[in-house]
């Protein structure tokens, strides 16, 4: 449309007289820029808004923006330089609820934490103490809970792939179940029969109405719950630890029962070992139940002892985030304030314990090689034989029996201490999941890579035409889940299979709240219906549920 006729002005460029640039810089000269220099508290400049003018607004700016707690700790730092200047409005007491003497970078945290559901229910007593144990700054609580809910996945959903059935947790808390049920394993009671069936759909655990699950632990014929309360509800078979000779329970529970004896510790996760279980409060306190004659976990009691039992040793007065269970031997993560720190407990046949040695160790003991390698442990995986490690860097190390690559070295070598997994030199880590003498590393970006022996098609490795070529062939090293890339989304959670004594499958869990299982199925395990006369299933079935909600 000609702009004469639509009555807008018409702005004529040749009007605008030419001129050197050389000539404006002489004839035109601009005044100088004269940086200028703001400070959190004013300078009395109109129009400025100095921090200090109403910290809250600060305060709830840094809340709502969930910073991390090492960028909470920089705003404390002495020269905030990004102000271009000496700071200390971040370190001085903002002189406000609910602890004037508190920086706004303290309260910022203590706010954060005042979010999580295991924090909530503390008294001031009980969050005092969890202070000075981090540490004594509100800021190192922080680190702990969020610590604690990357590594378990605590307080989102999650999908748990146990020896012979599965137990899936939904965002809000509800639970579902399928697979083996010959112990009451799945907890949903007797049928009309008086029997237990076994279900290869997930069906939903309808006694637990009302009630948050924030973490789940399956173990051989049995499965624990934990609420967002702190409650612990077992079914299955009645014994937390197998005795040490394999002796099981005189009776089942077929429907989750509150765990008496854990009614006084507030738990936030448990692991079950094949000889002992053990659990984790709130407070980072690890105890144990079973396996403890001949102290093999630092404390002596009879075969059949159910009663909970303190880890002693150097962890009684360092909080633990996470905890992961093995054949015969625990691991746990330690949250210090100088950083994150590995200790391993029980049986050391295999190196199992990542020591130098395989030399059983009865209390906990500070894994020391990760300091030599100049890494932070970060998620903890406990295999049958194995262990694995991602870093804060991302790097993955693998230590103990190397049956099958499953430590992913190229070879079946056994490796007594951490070592890095230099094949994924160029993948950025932030999960592991290990299994029986197979490994699981998902990456940043949601890629899946796997090793080990290949057994029950649990590896997803299929690159034949017809996608049964190599999936039953162990891998020395790691190798892209190209199958899992099918699904396009980003994988967040892999969990398999950890016994000796079951074929194993696999779940991976995208961030949308999808599930897909593969491997072994003949008991329902997969949540996917198969082929008549198939036992499993080699590509990712996708299992009708939806964790989201």
């Amino acid at each position: 449309m000609d702009a004469t006729t639509s009555g807008t002005e018409t702005f004529q460029f040749h009007n605008i007289p030419e001129q050197p640039i050389a000539a404006a810089l002489v004839t035109s000269p601009r005044p100088a820029f004269q940086r200028q220099v703001r400070h959190c508290f004013g300078d009395l400049v109109p129009g400025e808004f100095p921090l200090a003018a109403n910290p809250s607004i600060v305060l709830h700016v840094l809340t709502a923006c969930n910073l991390d707690p090492q960028d909470l700790a920089k705003l404390e730092a002495s020269h905030f330089v990004t102000l271009a200047a000496t700071c200390s409005f971040f370190r001085q007491p903002a002189k406000f609820a609910p602890d004037y003497d508190l920086s706004i970078a303290e309260l910022a945290a203590l706010d954060m934490c005042q979010k999580r559901a295991i924090f909530k229910p503390m008294t001031n007593d009980e969050r005092d103490d969890l202070k000075q144990k981090c540490g004594g700054s509100w800021k190192l609580v922080l680190r702990y809970l969020l610590a604690g809910e990357a590594c378990c996945r605590r307080e989102k959903f999650q999908a748990i792939a146990g020896p012979g059935h599965s137990v899936a947790v939904t965002s809000s808390g509800a639970v579902y179940s399928f697979g083996s049920n010959s112990l009451g394993q799945l907890g949903h009671g007797l049928n009309q029969d008086g029997n237990t069936a076994d279900e290869c759909r997930p069906r939903l655990i309808r006694s637990l109405q009302g009630i948050r699950i924030i973490q789940a632990a399956v173990g051989a014929g049995r499965t624990m719950l934990i609420s967002d309360t702190g409650k612990v509800y077992a079914f299955g078979k009645d014994l937390f630890g197998e005795a040490e000779h394999g002796v099981q329970g005189s009776r089942t529970v077929h429907t989750p029962q509150l765990v008496e004896s854990l009614k006084d510790i507030f738990v936030v996760q448990a692991a079950i070992g094949n000889f002992f279980t053990a659990v984790l409060s709130r407070e980072g306190k690890v105890y144990t139940f079973s396996w403890g004659s001949d102290e093999r976990l630092g404390h002596q009691t009879n075969p059949g002892d159910v009663n909970p039992h303190p880890l002693l040793g150097p962890l009684e007065n360092i909080p633990v985030v996470q905890i992961a269970a093995g054949y015969c031997y625990l691991l746990a993560l330690a949250c210090q304030p100088s950083g994150m720190s590995l200790y391993s407990v029980g049986c050391g046949l295999g190196g199992k314990l990542g020591h130098g040695s395989r030399s059983d160790e009865k209390h906990p003991r500070l894994i020391e090689q990760f300091q030599t390698l100049n890494l932070q442990p970060m998620v903890v995986a406990a295999g049958a034989w194995h262990a694995a490690v991602v870093g804060n860097d991302g790097r993955v190390c693998t230590w103990g029996w190397g049956r099958y690559g499953c430590l992913g070295h190229g070879n079946e070598d056994c490796e007594h201490v951490p070592k890095v997994v230099e094949a994924l030199s160029g993948v950025k880590a932030v999960h592991v999941a290990t299994g029986d003498y197979t490994t699981f590393v998902v990456s940043d970006n949601g890629d899946v890579y796997s090793f080990g022996c290949g057994e029950s098609s649990s590896l997803g490795h299929n690159t034949g035409a017809d996608g049964q070529g190599n999936r039953h062939t162990n891998v020395l090293k790691p190798e892209l889940v190209t199958s899992l890339q099918q699904v396009k989304e980003r994988v967040v959670q892999i969990s398999l299979t950890n016994s000796i004594f079951w074929n194993a499958h696999t779940f991976a869990l995208t961030e949308t709240g999808k599930l897909y299982a593969f491997g072994a199925g003949d008991k329902g395990q997969l949540g996917v219906k198969l082929e008549e006369n198939q036992l499993e299933r080699g590509n990712p079935g996708l299992v009708d549920v939806d964790l989201s909600s």
